[in-house]
């Protein structure tokens, strides 16, 4: 019966272990998941109104110069790299 509750820990708890970083650091090709958008107002609504809310998956399609094209929600996004800072993923 302990080992049944061990495994359920485990299926709960799936991202331990899954540093989160800005979306910044990600290189091309990569994907990951929004965990949280940092700041307030205009640019974390519209942030949100362009899909970057948590739980979100987030593809890396091109960067240049810490500057982003992203794929979210099936739309591509380009995002400076101040604004790609404030984004947090895992």
């Amino acid at each position: 019966m302990a080992a049944q509750s061990t495994i359920s820990a485990v299926h709960e708890t799936p991202s331990v272990g899954r540093a989160q970083m800005p979306l910044s650091f990600l290189g091309r090709g990569r994907s990951a998941t929004v965990a949280k958008v940092r700041g307030r107002g205009d640019l974390h609504h519209h942030l949100e109104n362009l899909g970057f809310v948590e739980g979100a998956a987030v593809t890396v399609v091109s960067e240049m110069a810490g500057n982003l094209i992203v794929e979210i929600k099936g739309s591509q996004v380009a995002l400076n790299k101040q604004v790609a800072t404030r984004i947090i993923t895992q």
